[in-house]
């Protein structure tokens, strides 16, 4: 059934509920969010050809992800800190995409840690992993990823060093604020009593579940902003993919692609899929949108690899209109992540079922009956 929450809806109930530093930290993105804006922008020149007179009776928009059968193509992207949007956030989330028959995929720097989401879910979810220094650091975190049952890794590529976002230096969320601007802060927080209560009081332990070992005061951004310089590494090259190889048995996704060259080496690297992905706006401010990078990424290794879509989703028919561009599938970040702020596990339940209606719908107003049909003729 179809309901009023949508992603708009959702976003305007986040920014509500929760203090203007975590709102603005899944809100905002890099530099003069350029790129965040134009990647749901460049959506809207995307028009579909409409068709008549077909049977649509049955519609369906069941796909295959990686070997996965799934109810609709899409996955929940990687969210950092989204154990700090609701209680043990992670966990609402995963929930909730197992109910709903999709994938869930775990970030390094989650709350909750990759066992406790394991634990509360029957299904294989995903985890993402950074590019880090420490190779044997990364090699637990993979094994534990093995041992809890993950069957695929993203492993995220496009952040050699962290893009800068000014609502976090704003705000205090990058570290670094001046006494009034602490002041500003804590006051924030006294006026989301909510949120202080469901999170901050009944939501701990709020560390990074997955790193507590090595950044045990986890509230602390000056300290986790020192861990990431200190393990991100900007010197790795396509021959560190072989090592990832060597120690990941399951899946391996390389998420961060935007050029066709990149696209054609993680397919020599042997990556069972990419995702095409600017980061949500929050890396390089100024690069292309996603869906204007996909088709050539699209013409250059489609049918060699999976190719996952990332950047600007805010609707089945934004999904629809990837898909039809030749996209495999589709994460959502935001759209789950305001979900999960505005009403946890029942919200992201509810834009989940808007979804797949949004792309059966559009799958019967375009004259099709399957996602396997769509094409870029379905597209003005």
């Amino acid at each position: 059934m179809i309901t009023p929450a949508n992603t708009t809806d959702n976003r305007a109930l986040a920014e509500a509920r929760l203090p203007r530093m975590m709102f603005d930290y899944v809100d905002g993105g890099a530099f003069s969010e350029q790129t965040l804006r134009e990647n749901t922008e460049d959506f809207q020149s995307l028009r579909f050809r409409q068709r008549v007179m077909r049977d649509v009776a049955n519609v369906s928009a069941t796909a295959r992800i990686l070997g996965q059968d799934v109810s609709l193509p899409l996955v929940l992207a990687p969210v950092g800190l989204a154990g700090m949007l609701a209680r043990r956030g992670e966990v609402q989330a995963a929930r909730a995409a197992q109910k709903k028959g999709v994938p869930f995929c775990l970030s390094t720097v989650s709350i909750c840690s990759l066992e406790e989401v394991a634990e509360s879910t029957d299904v294989a979810n995903w985890f993402q992993l950074y590019v880090l220094k420490d190779r044997g650091y990364s090699k637990a975190l993979l094994n534990r990823a093995h041992k809890a049952g993950y069957s695929t890794l993203v492993f995220t590529v496009d952040l050699p060093r962290l893009g800068v976002r000014y609502r976090d230096v704003r705000n205090g969320m990058s570290g670094g604020l001046s006494p009034w601007g602490k002041i500003q802060k804590l006051s924030d927080l006294l006026s989301h009593p909510l949120w202080l209560w469901d999170v901050a009081v009944k939501g701990k332990p709020l560390t990074f579940g997955n790193l507590a070992d090595a950044v045990p005061s986890g509230r602390n951004p000056e300290d986790f902003k020192a861990w990431v310089e200190k393990q991100f590494d900007a010197s790795v090259t396509w021959k560190d993919l072989d090592w990832v190889r060597q120690h990941w048995p399951g899946k391996l996704v390389i998420k961060g692609i935007m050029d066709p060259d990149d696209a054609r080496s993680a397919v020599d690297v042997g990556a069972d899929g990419i995702v095409v992905s600017n980061h949500g706006g929050r890396q390089l401010d100024g690069a292309p949108s996603t869906i204007s990078a996909l088709p050539a990424i699209v013409e250059a290794v489609s049918g060699k690899t999976d190719i996952l879509f990332d950047g600007g989703v805010q609707s089945g028919q934004d999904v629809v209109r990837a898909l039809c561009l030749g996209a495999n599938t589709c994460l959502v970040g935001r759209a789950w992540a305001y979900a999960l702020a505005a009403g946890g596990e029942a919200a992201v339940c509810r834009m989940l079922e808007n979804v797949r209606y949004e792309v059966e719908l559009t799958l019967a107003l375009l004259g099709k009956n399957s996602v396997e049909q769509l094409s870029p003729d379905d597209l003005i």
